[in-house]
């Protein structure tokens, strides 16, 4: 192996010196050893120490393989995500004990710009808890070339309603983040505003599965990636138009990233409405933002918060007053989900109600 490294090293060596000149090699040398090697150096230490994550957990994936292959796939697979979100993210979960070592949950989730904290939480629960986290996913992700056979492994389907149902009552754990791709890419950062329109999919769920309610939020999870506020109402029209997210997406930034997973909630189904659930189960997940996430989203506080673990300082809890404020006066604010500020807010921009939409499921 190291042979054939070395080799294609030394080739790779050979075709930039017959492309480029000598005299700029050599020109552009002291660039590269101050600012490219450095980089490449970082990348391959953090290669290293993702590879020793995934050491540690050698003996579950020797174990897994030897059930299945598939079994050690998504085993190898999950240990990498793990070790991504150690180093990137400093990811942490919280609440795990709320989870099932067997039985059914459905998850319900604030749906951040990319789920990478509901790759991370699969990780943990197939490493730590042996459970497969079956996810509902937009109906766009399985018309990306390659990503079916993945989705595939790590159970990921654009269910139904009484397919989600069907899978709850079969004791799978499920998870559904009801505000999809529109809540992903236009909730505003600085309020953490909940978009989940008319959908109640995912309240008949819980109703026709008899199944707890664990609800689910990522501190930070707005900061990691974002979407530009430039022209945000113009990709809301298009999505909302023909549903394809074309809104461009920036970020990466490496924020501390808590996951809290709170309470399981029961209901009494044989009473129960589906418009009851909904804003029972709205209500856990505003209180959960309230009380762990800082207002306005900040991606420069989110990167601090590696390095700090002290909590929200008193300096912005007026402002995140107001905010939080914002974001829960359904009848007075513009950032409001509530289903009247919807409606005029489609009015006023052209977009019509979908009675469709109620229901849809949503999806990371």
């Amino acid at each position: 192996m190291f042979q054939w490294l070395h080799e294609v090293i030394l080739n790779g060596a050979n075709i930039i010196y017959s492309l480029v000149p000598e005299y700029l090699l050599w020109l552009l040398l002291p660039f590269f050893i101050l600012f490219i090697f450095p980089v490449f150096l970082v990348l391959f230490i953090y290669g290293c120490v993702i590879f020793v994550h995934i050491y540690g957990h050698r003996h579950q994936i020797r174990e897994a393989y030897h059930t299945s292959y598939w079994e050690g796939a998504r085993v190898a697979i999950a240990s990498f995500w793990d070790g991504v979100g150690y180093v990137w993210h400093g990811y942490e979960l919280k609440g795990i004990e709320n989870v099932p070592d067997e039985g059914s949950a459905l998850f319900i989730y604030y749906h951040g710009c990319l789920p990478l904290d509901v790759y991370y939480l699969i990780s943990k629960l197939v490493i730590h808890k042996n459970r497969s986290l079956h996810c509902v996913g937009d109906k766009f992700i399985f018309k990306i070339p390659g990503w079916r056979p993945l989705c595939k492994l790590f159970s990921i389907t654009a269910g139904t309603v009484e397919e989600c149902t069907e899978e709850l009552k079969e004791g799978n754990i499920l998870c559904i983040a009801p505000g999809g791709v529109r809540e992903a890419l236009f909730s505003d950062p600085n309020v953490y505003d909940i978009l989940w329109g008319k959908r109640l999919g995912f309240a008949k769920v819980i109703i026709g599965s008899k199944t707890p309610v664990i609800p689910m939020f990522t501190e930070n999870c707005r900061e990691s990636f974002r979407t530009p506020e430039w022209g945000r109402s113009f990709f809301r029209w298009i999505y909302e138009k023909t549903k394809i997210p074309l809104c461009p997406i920036y970020g990466g930034f490496p924020v501390k990233m808590v996951t809290h997973l709170g309470k399981p909630i029961h209901f009494d189904f044989d009473t129960v409405t589906p418009e009851e659930v909904r804003k029972t189960v709205k209500r856990e997940i505003r209180a959960m933002i309230k009380e762990h996430q800082r207002l306005p989203g900040s991606v420069w506080q989110g990167i601090a918060q590696r390095w700090s673990s002290s909590s929200k300082k008193k300096s912005d809890e007026p402002e995140q007053a107001e905010l939080l404020q914002r974001n829960e006066a359904g009848a007075t604010s513009p950032t409001s989900d509530s289903e009247d500020v919807v409606v005029l807010r489609r009015e006023r921009s052209g977009i019509e109600d979908d009675d469709a939409e109620v229901d849809e499921l949503g999806g990371i």
